[in-house]
């Protein structure tokens, strides 16, 4: 039998273990090189980030009122005095002075212009001067009427003597009767004479333009030297010299349309805004509602009075008039900063939104709040007046570039 050579069955465990740790040592070269690419990949989207233009639409962070969350309906109108008048004269003249100008306040019955009067003026003077010469005429009447009276005294008392004719009595009790019936006409001529100084006192008066109201001059119609005439059809005349209206009443004529006018009724609160206060909103109410459309808007008149009042309030003013689902607290009236919903992302577990600075965005977390009509309340984060993207999207990080776009 053929002897075996065992020395071939060994193991070369030095071989093998030199292989091991080859390959050992080659994983571990490719794993940091994949480590390298996959840190490189990053390094390289985030610098692509920063790098890569991101094309954005903007919006501006306003302010808004917690009534627009209650608003039934929103009209607008222009405010106008219930009570206005242009002021003229009921006489015919040329105006000789004016005591008002725009803007000036003026009270009940104070005199604002003023006619040539000397006519007039001369008319009355005779018409006092024909009532003193009456009462004259009067007491001269009194007189003889007394005087006739004595003489029919003395006649009764000498025909009951028998030393004086009947005829002579009779002549005597007939002075006494026209003298009597002649202190009637003379007391009439005083109630005539009065009269006619009656009428000139109110030719002159007419003459007087004075103020029918408290209010404010609107517009000054005519200047010192031209005609006043009732109805100014001749050239060059004036019918009114001024144009003025009481403040107290002014109130918000708005035009709701017919379909909408169900959400509208007398006494609802409403929020009056005024293009020329924008920073203001009035409480206010309704006071009337017109019961006529028209046809041709296809809207009702409502007339919304103001509950509160501000000088700065002008007659033609344009207004908008919210009309509200009930009365706002006094911790409902005040501006708070509002965006659009759109605006707002979730970043780290926070609500955010990104403002544009320059060219450059930055991711600012803030705090909502109660939802205002078509935007959010945003208690902290942001202010008015700052430039917020629209519907950002992922790719759009803190401090990514950006354009604006406008659509």
């Amino acid at each position: 039998m053929e002897q075996q050579d065992l020395s071939r069955l060994r193991i070369d465990r030095g071989e093998k273990a030199s292989t091991g740790v080859r390959a050992s040592r080659s994983r571990r070269r490719w794993l940091w090189l994949a480590l390298l690419l996959l840190a490189g990949a990053a390094v390289g989207f985030a610098y692509w980030q920063l790098r890569a233009i991101h094309e954005v639409e903007v919006a501006t962070v306003t302010t808004a009122y917690p009534s627009q969350a209650i608003a039934l309906l929103n009209a607008t109108g222009y405010v106008v005095p219930q009570r206005k008048a242009s002021v003229g004269s009921k006489a015919t003249g040329r105006l000789e002075w004016l005591g008002v100008q725009e803007g000036s306040k003026v009270q009940e019955g104070a005199v604002i212009a003023r006619l040539e009067n000397r006519d007039v003026g001369a008319l009355l003077n005779q018409a006092q001067a024909n009532v003193q010469l009456a009462r004259a005429n009067l007491e001269q009447g009194q007189a003889e009427l007394r005087n006739a009276e004595l003489e029919l005294n003395r006649a009764r008392d000498l025909v009951d003597r028998k030393f004086l004719s009947r005829s002579a009595y009779d002549q005597a009790l007939a002075r006494y009767d026209r003298a009597k019936a002649g202190i009637s006409g003379l007391k009439a001529a005083i109630g005539v004479a009065e009269a006619n100084r009656r009428n000139a006192e109110v030719a002159v008066e007419q003459t007087i333009i004075r103020a029918p109201f408290d209010g404010v001059v609107l517009t000054k119609n005519a200047n010192v030297g031209d005609v006043i005439t009732t109805f100014s059809a001749a050239v060059d005349t004036k019918g009114a010299v001024v144009t003025m209206a009481d403040m107290s009443t002014l109130e918000v004529e708005a035009d709701v349309s017919e379909s909408n006018l169900q959400k509208a009724k007398v006494g609802q609160p409403v929020e009056i805004q005024l293009d020329a206060l924008q920073d203001m909103r009035f409480r206010g109410e309704v006071a009337r509602i017109v019961p006529t459309v028209d046809r041709a808007k296809a809207t009702v008149l409502v007339k919304v009075r103001f509950v509160e009042r501000d000088e700065r309030v002008l007659p033609e003013m344009s207004a908008k008039v919210t009309f509200l689902e009930r009365n706002l607290d006094d911790g409902e009236r005040a501006a708070r900063t509002a965006v659009p919903p759109s605006s707002i992302v979730t970043r780290d577990g926070r609500k955010s939104v990104l403002v544009v600075e320059g060219d450059r965005v930055k991711l600012a977390p803030i705090e909502t709040g109660a939802v205002l009509g078509e935007t959010v309340e945003v208690k902290s984060g942001v202010k008015p007046g700052d430039k917020i993207v629209l519907k950002p999207v992922d790719a759009i990080t803190d401090g990514a570039q950006v354009k604006v776009v406008t659509k």
